[in-house]
């Protein structure tokens, strides 16, 4: 799910041998970010994602579209675990033991991403993965990617979410 080279978006051979995209490149904005996934709060928009295994019944980390505070990510990712999960204590997933609380914070990124979904529109496939979408890390200057400020759960495991990590050298910087 990681990348720091340029994104490929997938195609198909039409019967004359034409290559065709299967997936689209989606650009999101305030108007089709909820019908998404994503949940709006305060102005932000938040939604969580898992691992390259997609075996979690809870989000491993966070995505909150734009460059944003730390504290508010941490703020729209307590508002996503509540209203989609009906929980709020960002520090147990629900069903865990309130007296195992794990008080871990993680730090947040900046980074940035390209958003593919699919199939492309005009070229369906008709497979599992209609009408999917799916998030690629990229630098900020590859085409249509977008501003992403990314968080780790912190019941989740350090290596359960793959977040471009700064230390690392991750064309990412960490959120105040």
């Amino acid at each position: 799910m990681t990348t720091t080279a340029p994104y490929e978006i997938e195609t198909s051979e039409g019967d004359d041998g034409t290559p065709h995209p299967v997936e689209q490149l989606w650009m999101p904005c305030a108007d089709d970010a909820a019908d998404s996934g994503f949940v709006a709060h305060r102005g932000l928009h938040v939604t969580g994602i898992d691992d390259a295994t997609e075996d979690h019944l809870y989000p491993v980390a966070f995505v909150v579209l734009g460059h944003q505070r730390w504290a508010d990510v941490i703020e729209a990712a307590a508002a996503y675990m509540a209203r989609v999960h009906g929980w709020r204590n960002l520090h147990l997933y629900p069903g865990d033991d309130p007296s195992v609380l794990i008080p871990r914070i993680p730090r947040a990124v900046h980074t940035h991403g390209v958003f593919l979904r699919h199939p492309h529109p005009d070229h369906g496939c008709a497979c599992e993965w209609d009408d999917t979408w799916r998030m690629v890390w990229t630098p900020g200057t590859e085409p249509g990617a977008v501003p992403i400020t990314a968080l780790r759960h912190p019941a989740a495991l350090v290596t359960a979410a793959d977040i471009p990590n700064p230390d690392d050298g991750a064309p990412a910087t960490w959120a105040k």
